[in-house]
């Protein structure tokens, strides 16, 4: 059997010597979308924190396919992408901003690369490419920060509470986005919400937290995926 895309084992967060997160054992499949929802406070943005391989943990170990995380961070942060539910644009074109990852990484093919991610999240790019940030609205904000994401294909993308300040035209496009960078690219996501309905719709699990911990799973995890993840179609519970 493969290995899991993430396992977590005894993992633990201290913030001034509390402890905020005890996660004794989590399995992420490869091509799943996992939600996680909670009260604030929960630990869901500190677990999200460490699956981004931003944080590392107080205790426990991270492994990322199959392989430990500690001292390959700065590697795994290439391939794993957070985006937080209040993004920062540069001061540049919403061009700009979708392609900026893109050339760290020294992607070709830039100009198609934008254009297709500016599409999949409902962006026109004869429309909005050459737009500033100040001309964009909440949801059309949003919407350029995950392009930005989807841009350079992450292995993994890790959404915070991505829908709390969109209309509901905006939040499905959202949704639309997501189920197409796993069914068309692959990408697993691990996505917090507070939006319970939207989040049953869009993921194969959803995880409930509570001080700290996992405290119950609604919708139950997906098994691995055989090998082609961007093919998978079902969505919700799992038999």
């Amino acid at each position: 059997m493969n290995a899991p895309l993430y396992h977590l084992q005894d993992v633990t967060q201290t913030h001034g010597g509390r402890v905020v997160l005890d996660v004794p054992t989590l399995d992420i499949p490869a091509g799943a979308i996992v939600g996680i929802t909670g009260p604030n406070g929960s630990g869901k943005t500190t677990l999200l924190r460490i699956l981004a391989f931003l944080d590392r943990p107080a205790g426990g170990e991270v492994f990322f396919q199959g392989r430990p995380s500690l001292g390959r961070e700065r590697e795994l942060r290439r391939r794993v992408t957070l985006l937080v539910q209040s993004p920062y644009l540069l001061r540049r074109s919403v061009r700009g901003n979708v392609a900026y990852g893109l050339k760290v990484r020294g992607a070709g093919n830039i100009r198609e690369k934008t254009d297709q991610a500016l599409a999949a999240v409902g962006l026109d790019p004869a429309r909005f490419a050459d737009r500033a940030r100040h001309e964009l609205s909440g949801g059309e904000a949003q919407r350029v920060a995950l392009a930005s994401r989807l841009a350079f294909e992450p292995t993994v993308l890790l959404l915070d509470e991505p829908t709390a300040s969109l209309d509901t035209v905006s939040a499905d496009l959202v949704r639309k986005a997501a189920l197409d960078a796993r069914d068309r690219l692959g990408t697993s996501l691990v996505v917090v919400s507070h939006d319970i309905d939207w989040l049953t719709e869009i993921s194969d699990a959803v995880l409930a937290m509570e001080n700290g911990r996992i405290t119950d799973t609604i919708v139950e995890m997906p098994s691995p995926h055989p090998q082609c993840p961007a093919k998978k179609a079902s969505h919700g519970a799992m038999p």
